[in-house]
């Protein structure tokens, strides 16, 4: 139990000491555990904030890595078309190499239903935007209370009602048919003064018949009032392929062998479409993942080599007050280099990186080692394992086999014939566990990894002392009162003796 002592303490009255300065003084000394045990805690926050930002190094070239396993990367292709503004291509990676003859003949449109004639009935326009039962229709009106139509996908009806009430406008009708999953759209045009109803969806799907019927509908309000009925066709895109066969589509746009090809126009005669690999863009890839490959290794062999300046400790608020800030940025500038140096967890996981690089793969393709596509480490140890690319032998490579290429990168495999890409992913996912056990994530308790831990432990230890320096305060200050009460004791029993030979 603390005696609270601080009502009786008596600051040198009677001794005439500076007792306030003396107990400051002896409580300096008490406290140097305490800043110890804060510049600890400090540089554990610190220490724990350089893994995590490591750890988001590692996660952006991971994210880069997952992308790097996709054949796409390395067998990019390109289609060039002779006759672009009416037949352009995109090729996939699963795409041929090679020379398509397209001649669109036909493109395919939607089917339209228009009003055969103006819709007001009077000198002036109706009012899109006022009460049906207000407005003047050349067919008259009379508002019902639902309307129905139909539409067809693959020969097969579906009925669709639309309900009305008496505040709706010709404007809020349509709107209604156009927002309904009906595959319509709906709108009046004032200058023309009649309604369009078309189909969202080109292409024949009502062989012989409309593709939007009215004939459910008995309220005549499309074919009455909106002057609706007389349908435009659709009809589906045809286009001779090669030469040797007649095709069709339902939209503008078709796939043939890992080939889109997009109709924006019928053509004059035959268009030629090339398929090749588009080497640059592969390139660029491989060599964007190397940029950022070679800024994490860069980053991670600094933090292990950075000098660690031992007599710089973190400061504490007491020390930062008698400091510039300038002074404060310099000080911890050096007080928080060499956080992370020489970390075994940083120092494994960049081995394992560079013996990913270095592995033979064996996977039955035409290259087994990185070197065979024009792709080294460094040989200068202070790159510390950097890749260097010679671009000439890997673009020689993606033009000749840019399937083997894959295969080296990204062979899905356990074993020997694992991939490069998916062996590094793997050094990456692990070096990232390890440092999350011993760092954890932003959003962990600091029960949930050892650096918390740590944390949390000294922690307590601060709040313990911090009990036990107000403690021994407390025992300092009885002591001084104690001397304080018998000096003054000693004072008056003089003065009483002064009297009494006085007297």
């Amino acid at each position: 139990m603390v005696n609270n002592v601080n009502s009786m303490r008596i600051g040198g009255l009677a001794s005439g000491m500076d007792i306030d300065q003396l107990v400051n003084d002896l409580m300096e000394a008490e406290r140097i555990p305490l800043q110890k045990m804060e510049q600890d805690k400090t540089w554990t926050t610190w220490q724990r904030d350089a893994y995590r930002d490591v750890n988001k190094s590692l996660s952006e070239l991971d994210d880069l890595v997952q992308k790097m396993k996709y054949q796409k990367v390395y067998s990019t292709r390109q289609a060039s078309s002779s006759q672009e503004s009416a037949v352009s291509a995109t090729a996939a990676a699963s795409a041929s190499n090679g020379t398509y003859n397209i001649e669109v003949t036909q493109l395919a449109e939607a089917a339209v239903n228009v009003s055969t004639q103006g819709i007001s009935g009077g000198t002036e326009k109706i009012n899109p935007f006022g009460k049906l039962s207000e407005q003047n229709f050349t067919g008259g009106v009379t508002v019902p209370s639902t309307m129905k139509f139909t539409t067809y996908e693959n020969g097969e009806g579906t009925e669709y009602e639309i309900d009305i009430t008496e505040n709706d406008t010709l404007n809020s009708v349509l709107t209604k048919i156009t927002n309904q999953d009906n595959g319509v759209r709906a709108f009046y045009d004032v200058q023309a003064d009649k309604v369009v109803m078309e189909r969202t969806e080109a292409g024949v799907h009502n062989e012989g018949g409309p593709e939007i019927d009215f004939s459910a509908d008995t309220s005549g309000f499309f074919t009455g009032t909106l002057q609706l009925g007389q349908e435009k066709a659709a009809q589906d895109a045809e286009f001779i392929y090669n030469g040797a066969i007649t095709l069709k589509s339902k939209t503008n746009s078709t796939t043939l062998n890992g080939v889109t090809f997009n109709f924006n126009d019928t053509t004059n005669g035959s268009a030629n479409i090339t398929v090749s690999n588009d080497v640059d863009a592969s390139v660029e890839k491989i060599m964007k993942f190397v940029d950022k490959y070679n800024e994490v290794i860069e980053k991670v062999n600094g933090s292990l080599s950075e000098e660690k300046y031992r007599d710089y400790k973190p400061l504490t608020d007491a020390q930062k007050q008698d400091m510039s800030e300038k002074e404060i940025e310099l000080w911890e500038e050096k007080a928080k280099s060499g956080l992370l140096k020489g970390d075994s967890i940083l120092s494994s996981g960049i081995f394992n990186m560079r013996q990913d690089w270095y592995s033979e793969i064996d996977n039955g393709s035409e290259y087994s080692h990185l070197s065979e596509i024009g792709i080294e480490t460094s040989p200068n140890y202070l790159d510390g394992g950097k890749l260097i690319v010679t671009e000439g032998k890997l673009r020689e490579a993606l033009q000749s086999d840019p399937d083997s290429v894959y295969q080296l990168f990204s062979n899905d495999v356990e074993g020997d014939g694992r991939g490069i890409i998916n062996r590094l992913d793997d050094s990456i996912n692990s070096t990232v566990k390890r440092i999350e056990e011993r760092a954890g994530k932003g959003y962990h308790t600091l029960e949930q990894y050892t650096l918390g831990k740590q944390l949390k432990d000294v922690d307590s230890r601060i709040d313990r002392f911090q009990d036990r320096l107000t403690q021994i305060e407390d025992r300092y200050w009885s002591q001084f009162t104690a001397m304080e009460k018998a000096i003054q004791r000693m004072n008056e029993q003089s003065s009483y003796l002064m009297q009494q030979f006085n007297g």
